[in-house]
């Protein structure tokens, strides 16, 4: 099952999703270490890293949506719409961290939590991106990967 944003037989969407998954965590990770020494480049590094990923999660949105526009009604695509939400709940949820941190101090409690929840939106949505790819075959062109005749499962 092909999906239809790709640069030839390379899926866009899964390109570009390291970048703001990588960056948030970051953000996450620099925002500890500046709990932990109180270093204010940390919350610098936090907030920028932040920046990133927002900018990369609206680059990485962009394929992704054309290629669920693409899915027929499907459990694929039930699950394709559960990965988006989780993706846009992240997004609303960084947004409004970034503009809390642009506007407040670096040791507000709110911002902190809003990442952790942010991170662990990422992983649910990382997760059903895997079972559209794993379990469903999404974005697998088999022609590629199989030798004529063989099913995509015969190399599991």
């Amino acid at each position: 099952m092909k999906d239809l944003a790709r640069v030839g037989n390379h899926p866009i969407h899964p390109m570009l999703v390291p970048l703001p998954i990588g960056l948030w965590v970051f953000s996450l990770v620099t925002d500890i270490i500046y709990r932990i020494s109180g270093g204010p480049a940390w919350a610098t590094v936090a907030y920028y890293s932040m920046a990133g990923g927002i900018i990369g999660a609206l680059l990485a949105a962009l394929p992704g949506f054309v290629d669920i526009l693409d899915l027929k009604p499907s459990k694929v695509k039930k699950i394709a719409l559960w990965h988006m939400s989780f993706n846009l709940g992240a997004l609303i949820l960084f947004l409004i961290n970034f503009y809390l941190r642009s506007t407040g101090t670096p040791d507000m409690i709110g911002p902190f939590i809003l990442s952790i929840v942010g991170v662990l939106f990422i992983i649910v949505s990382g997760w059903l991106g895997g079972q559209m790819v794993y379990v469903h075959g999404l974005a697998v062109d088999e022609s590629v990967v199989c030798a004529p005749g063989e099913s995509a499962g015969a190399h599991r």
